[in-house]
């Protein structure tokens, strides 16, 4: 799906942003043509020797780098494990993080590696891995680049469709292994000055690898000594480039300004700052830039828990996380995601016939069928190894809140929209009024037999309360005082039959006559201003949640599965955005330092370079599941921008419904 006219109607003058002028040659740090001076770049912690365990690199010993197209994971050992092109949902050429030995992965590291560490340049996506051997220190450095001048919230065109890795040794000497192993068979042929790879099963994809050294094949070894650098180019087709003569530390000093450029638009001043830029930068880094689409995660099939079956593939744009991303960046001043995000869930609904899916490829179509693959061995053991994702054919109620509170956060913010954009929401706003209390999958994707979820009926309150105020503050058509009046019931009737006396708690569904387990969403509810924090049913269920969804050091499981049965085998780790919503009940709840403190505790375990999964092990401290993981960089910003908030006296964010919203 390519950009398309803005469907809003905007007020003169909102619709632009000034961005942040070019920063001048000497701020980079950067000498390009014979140095590389990276130094005043780097915060490096301490070398740490390589570890393995049942013959994997931790998850957590991965960076991320991207163009806004695709993603890829970079190892400590300087093998870059996972990486889809020319799109995030595109099969992997290199997944050695699912099969150590059948996956394939593009390997830069010195022979004879003992310990490295890992840094971003500062205030960008661009990666540096320092390694030593017996013999000396090498230093790659790792970026996907933007064609010059690119400007990363509103600009199609930004990525040129390259990885390039600069390498240089820093000290002593190296026999650097450079090694091109993909998963797919591959044809790997000289062309000119270029090595092109071609796959028999994909002849739409070519590759070409450029190196400024002669490279033998796919597998080299090259003996340098102090200050000797190699610099290669990995392209492929698919995306339009107008520059693909640049040399790559041009290329690098481009993507530096970019991301600069970028990053000035940010605007939040409070805790763990550092860490929340480099959760906005990461967020950015799984931001379609053709057209708004934000995907889950980059990755596919990191289990839940090792050696089970809760293995899923996240490379897709499903409605809620992406609505949960940039009303994150939205709070932090980023504004033009937000907008480029609702144009594109617009688009699909017109297309679809205004019924919203779950989740959508980039391009907006559905996925193809779940499938399980039998030939990758799976992270640790863990079976299967998936792609395709079965819940783009659930029903989730929440997307009507999802969408209609989209929309609300947009007029909210100075815009207007239009009838016949109106024509397309209102449908939604109905249809939150009639099914929420019929049973869906939940924003957990249960694959048992539905329930009705409460967060799924909190989200159609929320889809009733917004429309009704963007009906009434735009007098578009509507019912407004039906919407208005349903709101208010359907958030008594929650309060009240989602109420389990004997747990003190409101629970995981709404009636019924099955005792319901405690499910860590409703923690939510405060933050999309259904229940007040406040309020002693919400003060109770959280100190319920608390405790009896424990996973220790203020980690917390999403739900226990065998009292709230998901039709799946096994268990999971605790789920990092439930623990950052317990920070934001516990500060709208006025115990700040209490949160403050749990909020610290959960941003130290951020891998070296600010990285999230999206599960932790309580048992071990090591990251489960898909990495880097938007929910969780989302968690960070949202419960700092409550917390900056609350330590200033600010209450703004303790309410219900639009009219209490903050502005």
């Amino acid at each position: 799906m390519t950009r398309r006219r803005n469907p809003f109607e905007t007020r003169p003058g909102t619709d632009a942003r000034p961005v942040p002028p070019r920063p001048r040659r000497s701020d980079t740090h950067i000498m390009l043509g014979n140095t590389m001076d990276w130094t005043e770049h780097l915060r490096y912690g301490p070398l740490q020797p390589l570890e393995q365990v049942d013959g994997a690199l931790p998850i957590e010993d991965h960076g991320l780098i991207g163009d806004g197209m695709t993603g890829a994971l970079v190892g400590r050992d300087g093998a870059i494990d996972w990486l889809c092109v020319p799109r995030f949902d595109h099969p992997p050429v290199f997944c050695r993080i699912l099969d150590r030995d059948r996956g394939g992965a593009f390997t830069v590291a010195p022979e004879d590696l003992l310990e490295s560490r890992q840094a971003y340049l500062d205030e960008t996506g661009i990666l540096a891995t320092e390694m030593r051997c017996p013999t000396g220190r090498v230093r790659v450095i790792d970026a996907m680049t933007f064609h010059r001048g690119s400007v990363l919230s509103d600009d199609a065109q930004a990525a040129r469709g390259e990885l390039v890795r600069c390498v240089e040794v820093l000290d002593g000497s190296a026999s650097l292994r450079v090694a091109f192993d993909t998963w797919q068979p591959s044809q790997f042929r000289r062309r000119g000055d270029a090595w092109q790879i071609r796959f028999p099963d994909r002849p739409e994809l070519v590759l070409s690898l450029i190196a400024d050294r002669p490279l033998d094949g796919p597998r080299t070894v090259l003996r340098l000594r102090s200050g000797d650098r190699l610099h290669l180019t990995l392209r492929w087709n698919g995306v339009e480039k107008d520059d693909r003569s640049t040399p790559p530390l041009q290329a690098i000093d481009d993507t530096i300004d970019a991301w600069r450029r970028w990053l000035g638009c940010l605007s939040y001043q409070g805790p763990q700052a550092p860490l929340v830029r480099r959760s906005a930068i990461t967020l950015k880094l799984m931001d379609n830039v053709e057209n708004g689409a934000i995907i889950a995660a980059p990755t596919s099939s990191l289990p839940e828990a090792i050696g089970g079956v809760r293995n899923w593939d996240y490379r897709y744009a499903w409605i809620r996380d992406a609505a949960f991303s940039v009303y994150a960046l939205r709070r932090i001043g980023v504004d033009r995601e937000a907008r480029s995000f609702l144009a594109w869930v617009l688009d699909i609904i017109d297309r679809d016939g205004g019924r919203p899916k779950v989740l959508y490829t980039i391009d907006g179509r559905q996925p193809d069928p779940e499938r399980e693959d039998p030939t990758l061995a799976g992270y640790r053991g863990s079976q299967p190894v998936r792609w395709g994702n079965g819940a783009a054919t659930q029903r989730q109620h929440d997307v009507f809140g999802e969408i209609i509170d989209c929309a609300y956060q947009w007029v909210r913010h100075e815009g207007r929209i239009g009838e016949g954009l109106w024509d397309r929401l209102r449908p939604l706003i109905e249809a939150a009024r009639v099914e929420w209390d019929e049973p869906d999958q939940g924003i957990w994707e249960v694959r048992s037999s539905g329930r009705p979820f409460t967060y799924s009926a909190a989200l159609c309150q929320v889809a009733l309360d917004r429309g009704a105020w963007i009906a009434d503050r735009l007098n578009l058509p509507g019912d407004v005082d039906g919407w208005r009046a349903d709101a208010a019931r359907l958030r008594e009737t929650i309060l009240d039959q989602a109420w389990d006396a004997e747990q003190n708690a409101l629970t995981e569904h709404v009636g019924g006559k099955e005792r319901s387990g405690l499910d860590a969403s409703i923690l939510a509810l405060p933050l999309r201003r259904v229940v007040r924090a406040d309020h002693p049913r919400m003060i109770a269920t959280t100190e319920a949640v608390r405790q009896q969804l424990d996973a220790g050091d203020g980690l917390l499981f999403r739900y226990h599965p065998d009292r709230s049965p998901d039709g799946l085998p096994g268990h999971e780790g605790a789920f990092l955005l439930c623990s950052f919503w317990l920070v934001d009940n516990l500060t709208l709840q006025g115990r700040v330092d209490e949160a403050l403190d749990l909020y610290n505790s959960l941003c130290a375990r951020a891998n070296a370079v600010g990285l999230l999964a999206e599960q932790i092990d309580p048992s071990s401290g090591r990251f489960l599941g898909n990495f880097p993981q938007a929910f969780s960089h989302v968690g960070v910003i949202a419960s700092g921008v409550t917390l900056a908030r609350a330590l200033e006296g600010d209450r703004r964010d303790l309410g219900e419904g639009a009219e209490d919203a903050p502005g």
